[in-house]
């Protein structure tokens, strides 16, 4: 099974302003989902965020806000966001493929991966993009999130297949600013 941009949607979860600092290698994080976000939109695939519970963990963070279109963004309660049926009104929710990142591995993404697969979601987590407050927890849910038949992948590989060939101005362009 190889992402397509054509089949493809990027959810980033709960890379919220109060969260984020907790969260082991929080920069690194933070500057990968950064990057998806911006080569999704270079390739027109649709980028959805949410945020679990804003008035206690805060907005989604300045740096990724700032890169989200009007009304990309979807509130919850519950961890996942498949049961807090907050996806169906956000861009990209009915693409077949969903590429995952954000926080917290162990919880909201592992909750959200697990019901995307049960709802018959090819789903890919970026491995370099997702992270909890402890290395052993994400570690822990990216074999779950494994068992459960989700694929686990590195952003470069997301970048390549979305862009599936070489020798296209698009390419050069993606190449140029992201593939370094």
């Amino acid at each position: 099974m190889l992402m397509t941009a054509h089949d493809s949607a990027l959810l980033v979860v709960d890379v919220q302003e109060r969260l984020l600092p907790h969260i082991h290698d929080w920069q690194r994080v933070l500057e990968h989902v950064q990057w998806l976000v911006k080569v999704a939109q270079k390739l027109d695939v649709p980028v959805m965020a949410t945020e679990q519970y804003p008035k206690g963990i805060g907005k989604t963070h300045v740096d990724v806000a700032a890169l989200l279109p009007a009304g990309a963004v979807g509130e919850k309660m519950h961890f996942s966001c498949v049961a807090g049926r907050c996806l169906t009104s956000l861009p990209g929710h009915e693409r077949r493929q969903m590429v995952v990142c954000g926080t917290e591995s162990h919880v909201c993404v592992l909750q959200t991966v697990l019901d995307l697969r049960r709802n018959g979601k090819e789903v890919y987590v970026v491995e370099e993009a997702v992270g909890s407050r402890r290395p052993s927890d994400k570690a822990l849910a990216l074999e779950r999130m494994r068992g459960a038949g989700a694929v686990i992948v590195s952003r470069e590989m997301v970048a390549f297949e979305w862009l599936h060939e070489a020798g296209t101005p698009r390419f050069k362009e993606v190449s140029q600013q992201f593939l370094k």
